[in-house]
């Protein structure tokens, strides 16, 4: 019986990681990853922005 319940907590210890690490590679693909591209678009946009303001008083 003991043989029995030390491979149950082994698979139940492995499942749970299991299931935690899959939930954090959702998080960081669902949470992360967007805001970081936003992140990236909006700098980029301030760039042109400020490239464009430039350019467009130029004397």
């Amino acid at each position: 019986m003991a043989k029995k319940f030390g491979a149950g907590v082994v698979t139940g210890v492995l499942a749970t990681v299991g299931a935690l690490a899959a939930g954090l590679a959702t998080y960081k693909k669902k949470v992360v990853e967007p805001e970081q591209k936003e992140a990236d678009r909006i700098e980029q946009n301030r760039i042109k922005a400020n490239r464009k303001s430039y350019s467009a008083h130029q004397g």
